[in-house]
């Protein structure tokens, strides 16, 4: 393992942040007039450097319910315009995003701390899902089904649902926001938009390009809102009566709080939440595949994705070649800059995100696992932030509390099993129900794995790793994951109402069921 000490890069930040818009100080509240107030301000600081990038202003309990109030106006009018109207909006925002993939993809990077290549391929998942979307405005079906009733007709239609309020993560600052607002676009509904604290100036970058291709059609630009502070402005999303929809993007113990929530409000919601996502590799695997499939998906993002690849469940025939193939691949791997191209992982968001790293790791090894691949924090010139961690490697147990448990880090344990009914009970043996994988040359493993009595996760794939989904699928998944679903698919209905229509086209009235009633 290398680390990677080289000067600046190439990527001119500041000429990045002008392209963005990105002022060192910025309004946090679409269209709040406001006054720069430190108390009240967010500080962005990149895990890249340490760097303070800028200052964005959090949301007053005012401004947010402004934000609201234009927010509704906007839907009154929005949900008028004809779906396929909406969708060349969407279009029109998916080739700014073209023209702007660099920019921001590298803004993303320096922001969050993600490789380049991650934070570009994250613009490129919003391009996708407003290709997507566009697609879809011309395809939000109903059914017609058959009435028990002569010269009658049974049908059902969606429409709009209303303001919904969207609530991501810092792991991936654009795209989940992305994939429920292109889609709440063409169903007809505004959106509220709050980003998590630590990455706010994405969220100003994506408002200032979606808000020219507002103005530019004529169209209210409270149809993308955004709010931006702590947890609190979450909860004001959360509790208000007048958002039918909160689609949350973040830790189980975040879910439980919006999930109860909106739930007492009798709101809808689209959680999700946390991922302990497995690998398993069976004796027929395909060694070289395996292993990039594995590495990728316990060091890409640095372990912070919801996919990520936390535990490798291994047969026991293959257990060892499978560990030092890994040995060796890890040593292979450099940290460092992630604006530099040639560097596999970069840093941790912030220094509270390596503390539990660190603690995680103390806990394993106090609990019987065998460190395999130590980890560690990196130190010295290029690591001054304190963010970057080597990825570590540990063969524990299943059972262990500390597998059993999620941590936003690339720490990777190593099981082993004997046969397919326990690896798949050791991959459905944890709280968590995300994503989930099989490497495999068996027809008949494959096909057990993704059956019924196979994976309990919301996604099972089969020789590629637990990372990395397409838009055209759902994606979501079950049990402490929360059991929401975004993206592709019919991953729309939720964004929208349903109704159910009966018409009579003949000239009496009979009812249902066969019941009489005369008078």
């Amino acid at each position: 393992m290398s680390t990677s000490t080289l000067s600046a890069p190439s990527i001119d930040m500041a000429s990045v942040l002008a392209k963005l818009e990105i002022a060192p100080e910025n309004p946090g509240t679409s269209g709040q007039h406001w006054s720069l107030d430190i108390a009240d301000t967010l500080v962005s600081r990149s895990p890249v450097d340490g760097q303070d990038i800028a200052r964005v202003r959090a949301t007053s309990r005012e401004g947010y319910d402004r934000v609201v109030s234009e927010a509704l106006e906007a839907f009154a009018f929005w949900r008028t315009v004809p779906a396929p109207k909406r969708g060349e909006l969407v279009r029109q925002f998916g080739d700014e995003l073209r023209g702007l993939k660099a920019e921001l993809g590298a803004l993303v990077s320096y922001e969050m701390g993600k490789s380049l290549q991650e934070g570009l391929g994250e613009v490129q998942e919003m391009i996708d899902i407003c290709d997507y979307a566009v697609g879809l405005s011309r395809q939000l079906y109903g059914l017609t089904m058959p009435s028990e009733r002569p010269e009658h007709m049974m049908r059902e239609q969606w429409h709009p649902l209303g303001v919904v309020g969207i609530i991501s993560a810092f792991n991936f600052p654009v795209a989940v926001w992305a994939w429920n607002t292109a889609i709440a676009w063409v169903c007809g509904d505004a959106t509220i938009w709050k980003p998590s604290e630590k990455v706010p100036l994405c969220g100003i970058a994506c408002q200032r390009i979606i808000h020219r291709v507002l103005e530019r059609n004529g169209y209210p630009k409270a149809l993308s809102g955004l709010i931006n502070g702590d947890y609190k402005v979450g909860q004001w999303l959360s509790k208000d009566a007048r958002l039918p929809l909160i689609s949350a993007t973040g830790s189980v113990r975040m879910g439980r709080a919006v999930g109860v929530a909106v739930a007492e409000r009798f709101g809808k919601s689209i959680l999700e939440l946390g991922g302990n996502n497995a690998i398993i590799v069976t004796p027929e695997a395909d060694l070289a595949m395996t292993t990039l499939a594995v590495v990728f998906g316990a060091v890409g993002t640095a372990g912070q994705r919801c996919t990520s690849t936390r535990r490798l469940i291994v047969h026991d025939s293959i257990f060892d070649k499978v560990r030092d193939t890994l040995v060796h691949a890890y040593a292979q791997l450099r940290i460092g800059n992630p604006l530099h191209a040639q560097n596999h992982v970069g840093p941790l968001i912030d220094r509270d995100a390596v503390q539990l790293y660190l603690n995680a790791l103390d806990r394993i090894q106090a609990e019987g696992g065998k460190i395999v691949v130590p980890g560690g924090v990196l130190k010295g010139d290029g690591f001054e932030s304190g963010c970057y961690v080597r990825p570590a490697i540990v063969e524990a147990e299943n059972h262990m509390e500390t597998v059993q448990s999620e941590t936003f880090a690339p720490i990777l344990y190593l099981v082993r099993y004997t046969t397919l009914d326990e690896a798949i009970a050791l991959q459905n043996g944890v709280p968590q129900g995300l994503s989930s994988a099989i490497m495999t040359a068996d027809l008949r493993t494959a096909q057990r794995f993704i059956s019924a009595s196979g994976s309990d996760c919301g996604i099972a794939n089969v020789n590629i790793g637990t990372s990395g989904a397409e838009i055209g699928g759902a994606f979501g998944g079950e049990k402490e994951t929360g059991g929401g679903r975004e993206s592709g698919s019919d991953a729309w209905k939720a964004y929208m109402r349903r109704q159910t229509n009966t018409l009579n086209y003949g000239t009496s009235l009979p009812l249902a069921q066969g019941i009489e009633f005369n008078l």
